[in-house]
């Protein structure tokens, strides 16, 4: 009996060992270690903001004041006249870096299909690093503290940071095809959880002798991160002289590396001769427009999805360190290196749900799975616990266990789920959806996030941190409730294709 097409595939490992080289590798690193830089800045402001707290607010009204700082010095340099506005002051600042940054996703996106990839991560990284340098370092040097200025500055670095992860995506799709997408990219997008770990460490390492430390640490290695990215990343293999993708691999190994992993099949083949631009009247096709890009199949209902996943991952990334520091009354480096034991769980999970789902050819189902073990681990976080010695090692374990189920799904939506968007049949042959199609679910995601950080320190102060938790849990069960056709739809077509195998068998 003769099987569909979606049956007679071979199998990704095949695809993806036989076609990679040392260039592959080289990109996979460079790319990796070039988003990792940026988020570690992120992190940086994350893990000292109780010390900024501290800076911003009187002395006689901050319990934890330094003592050797002479009063004249620190009254005369104070913002704010208690901590708790100093507090609500660094939520808007995260408020404000998400909108600018999500408005910059999606500006990134079009401008990323339409320069040179290189030159527009280059530009982002160094420029980023100079901004976080005066805002956090050459401020404090020069003891100038002023909101606005912080306020432009953060707009700023919003702006130019989300320049990173369209470009980052869309070399990694130009180079990496369907075969074990999921488990490249799975392991790939662990790049925002070392990100953190490592600006966690940085920050941790020098903010005893001041937070201005941490920026100038994690802006410097930054900075270099962009000079070598300039200089080593490149862009597509046609650069070097290999086959792009959608050319040779298509025909054999990967006859279907561009069609998304939640299409549907049968309805594929009848649209097989269908594009939005012709290709074959140009070697170089033209980048697809805003609108274009949001009418894809499944890129409306991903972002929306993603706005509600990643207001959770990024609550997580911005106020776990204060909130442990502030909850339990840990000191503000154990904080920080606690915190780090979420992203070691989203590293774990983004890699084993991106080869299960390799392993699939689906990746809804895993992604619902996922999300409703990350319910339980939102409530179970949710309990308080009384002090014990082994309370800083159940943290650690439940927080792992989060970050597996929520930090996963969300690496994998913004990761391989993007690069099957941007390159399914109806933009076949074409690279340069990639950057639109990664801004547009990136840009939905980070206004999600944004609203987030307003509504969890507002109802953090009216309600305590426990209805922060059952927000999150709310928001993680409307992510699950935006892709149940995608889920519905791709379960039907797995229980098909396993009765078609049972009947060739």
């Amino acid at each position: 009996m003769a099987l569909p097409g979606s049956l007679r595939r071979q199998p990704a490992n095949r695809g993806l060992v036989s076609h990679c080289t040392h260039h592959h590798v080289v990109v996979f690193l460079l790319t990796f270690f070039s988003y990792s830089l940026l988020h570690a800045s992120r992190k940086t402001f994350s893990n000292v903001k109780v010390s900024i707290s501290s800076q911003w607010t009187p002395s006689c009204l901050n319990s934890t004041a330094l003592e050797l700082r002479p009063y004249e010095l620190w009254n005369s340099s104070h913002l704010f006249p208690n901590a708790e506005e100093a507090t609500l002051f660094l939520g808007t600042l995260d408020t404000i870096f998400l909108f600018s940054y999500a408005v910059g996703l999606f500006v990134s996106g079009i401008v990323g299909d339409r320069l040179n990839l290189r030159w527009v991560l280059s530009f982002g990284m160094c420029s980023s690093a100079l901004v976080v340098f005066f805002f956090g370092t050459l401020t404090e040097w020069l003891h100038f503290y002023n909101k606005w200025f912080y306020c432009c500055l953060w707009v700023v670095n919003g702006l130019l940071q989300s320049t990173g992860w369209p470009c980052v995506v869309a070399v990694m799709g130009s180079w990496f095809g369907k075969a074990g997408r999921g488990f490249v990219f799975g392991l790939w997008s662990a790049c925002a959880s070392v990100g953190n770990i490592l600006g966690a460490f940085l920050a941790s390492c020098v903010l005893k002798y001041g937070y201005e430390y941490a920026f100038l640490v994690t802006a410097s290695v930054q900075f270099a991160g962009g000079v070598i990215v300039f200089f080593g990343l490149l862009t597509s293999p046609k650069e070097v002289g290999l086959p792009e993708l959608g050319a040779d691999e298509e025909g054999s190994v990967e006859e279907d590396a561009n069609r998304p992993l939640m299409g549907d099949d049968d309805a594929d083949d009848e649209d097989r001769n269908y594009t939005i631009q012709a290709t074959d009247t140009d070697n170089q096709p033209k980048a697809i427009g805003f609108f274009q890009a949001c009418c894809l199949p499944g890129v409306v209902l991903y972002s929306l999805a993603y706005a509600c996943l990643k207001l959770v991952n990024y609550s997580f990334f911005f106020w776990l360190p204060f909130y442990l520091s502030n909850n339990f009354g840990w000191k503000e480096a154990e904080a920080d290196q606690l915190s780090i034991w979420y992203d070691v769980g989203g590293i774990i999970g983004g890699t084993i749900q991106g080869l299960i789902s390799d392993v699939l050819r689906k990746r809804d189902p895993v992604l619902a799975v996922s999300l409703l073990f990350a319910v339980g681990s939102l409530f179970g976080y949710s309990r308080e616990y009384n002090p014990s010695p082994c309370l800083l090692c159940t943290k650690a374990v439940i927080l792992a266990i989060s970050g597996f189920f929520i930090g996963g799904p969300s690496n994998m939506i913004s990761s391989a789920i993007s690069a099957d968007l941007g390159r399914q049949d109806m933009v076949r042959g074409s690279s340069e959806a990639l950057a639109t199609v990664t801004g547009i679910v990136d840009g939905t995601g980070s206004i999600g996030a944004a609203v987030g950080q307003y509504l969890v320190s507002l109802i953090q102060e009216n309600l305590g941190w426990m209805w922060v938790f059952y927000f999150f849990i709310l928001m993680t069960s409307s992510t699950i409730l935006f892709i149940s056709p995608l889920i519905v739809r791709e379960i039907r077509l797995l229980l098909h294709e396993r009765r078609l195998q049972m009947l060739a068998e």
